[in-house]
This record gives C-alpha cells, sequence and structure tokens, in this order.
C-alpha cells in the first residue's frame, strides 16, 4: 500500500471512542489498522478514512489470541510497521453483585482484562521496534470504586497493566499512556455519572495529543471528567 503517516492500531474501533479516534487520527495523516467484531462498520468506517491505502479493516475478537495476531500480521503486511496502538476494546456491566449474569461478567473480564493485555503482548515487538506509543483506554473508574462494580474492578487492573507495560519498556523507547475518561456519551454507559457527559470526539482529541508529543515526552496519565462529575 502507498501514503505515508505513522500507523495507529485501535481496538474497538468500529464505534463510540474508538471510532471518534479513528476519524480524529486520520484527518492527522495517520495511516489506520481498525480492528473490532463488527465488520461491516470497520469496511464503512476504513472507507471513509481514506480507503485501503490509508485504512485496513481488520475483524478481531481481542479476547482471541489469534485474532490479535492476524491483526498484527496484517498491519505489518500492509503498511511495515506500527507506531501507536490505543487497547480500546471493552465494555459495562450493571452496578451491584446481585446484578448482571455471570457469563455477562466473564465476558466483561475477558474483553476489559485479557484482551488488553493480548494486546500489549501482540503489539508489544513491532512496537520496540518503531520506538512506539502503547495506550489503553482506562476509566475514570480504575481510580475510584463505584459501590458494587465489577466493571470497576476491571479498570483498576488496566490502570496497573498500564503501569506495568511501561516499567517492562522502559528503555526501549516505547511510550505508554493511560486515558481514563468520565462519563461518556455513548451507548457504553447505561447509568451515566453526573452532568453533560464527555463526547468520544473529546477523548479522541486527548488520544491525539498525547501522540503528538515529542519522543522524549511520555504523557503517562490522562484522566478528564465532564466539568460537572463528583465521582
Amino acid at each position: 500500500m502507498s501514503g505515508g503517516g505513522p500507523v495507529m492500531l485501535i481496538t474497538g474501533a468500529s464505534s463510540g471512542i474508538g471510532e471518534a479516534v479513528a476519524r480524529q487520527a486520520a484527518a492527522a495523516g495517520h495511516r489506520l489498522v481498525l480492528a473490532a467484531r463488527s465488520e461491516d462498520r470497520l469496511r464503512a468506517l476504513a472507507a471513509a478514512a481514506g480507503g485501503p491505502d490509508r485504512a485496513l479493516a481488520v475483524r478481531c475478537d481481542v479476547t482471541e489470541w489469534a485474532d490479535q495476531e492476524r491483526a498484527v500480521a496484517a498491519a505489518l503486511e500492509a503498511f511495515g510497521r506500527i507506531d501507536c496502538v490505543v487497547a480500546n476494546a471493552g465494555f459495562g456491566a450493571k452496578r451491584g453483585f446481585l446484578l448482571e449474569s455471570p457469563e455477562h461478567w466473564r465476558d466483561m473480564v475477558l474483553t476489559n482484562v485479557y484482551g488488553a493485555a493480548l494486546t500489549v503482548r501482540a503489539t508489544h515487538a513491532a512496537l520496540t521496534a518503531s520506538r512506539g506509543h502503547l495506550m489503553l483506554m482506562g476509566s475514570v473508574a480504575g481510580r475510584q470504586v463505584a459501590p458494587g462494580s465489577l466493571y470497576s474492578c476491571t479498570k483498576w487492573a488496566v490502570s496497573a497493566m498500564a503501569e506495568a507495560a511501561r516499567r517492562e519498556l522502559n528503555g526501549t523507547g516505547v511510550r505508554v499512556t493511560l486515558i481514563a475518561p468520565g462519563t461518556v456519551d455513548t451507548p457504553f454507559y447505561d447509568d451515566p455519572v453526573g452532568g453533560h457527559p464527555l463526547r468520544p470526539d473529546d477523548v479522541a482529541r486527548a488520544v491525539l495529543w498525547a501522540a503528538a508529543q515529542p519522543p522524549h515526552m511520555d504523557v503517562n496519565e490522562i484522566l478528564i471528567r465532564p466539568t460537572e462529575q463528583l465521582f
């Protein structure tokens, strides 16, 4: 494929924050590898982002190691490198240890924690080769704990994962950033907290700002809330 620009791989790219990051990254000149389970939405987004020379759509269930390996292999075959990874795939659950099904819990924990860890593992070598940038999508819920929120527990794990990855990658030139938004106006939030929510584009601007910093500057964490959110 022809064309230049840094290569960004985004998981959970088909909607919400992932889609907003993809659109803003494309506008900023990034080539994109868009990974999610929703192939139709991915293909439409890839077309809007510039077509096959600029954006690649790859079906990927982040809880499946083979899918993660395929996404990275497709990125390297298409563009020859990966400069930035946004491990964004995830979903939530109702608060309360007597709510939701055990099956929903299992899928959430696997996606939010195991899936993010697989993304780190799958992209480790490519990011080291490019001295690139690893970003993990955390949450304010990874710094505060809502009553009965297993989702909060998964995002605390992602916060720890970002620091564990930063320490492991220290000395390689790879930067690591945890993005921790509060309530965002997406279908993800069935019980929003506090005031007018953030928009996906707000979070995407934070991602692109961190990515645009010079190589000697590692923005380790960005925590953003709606102005009126207390939690």
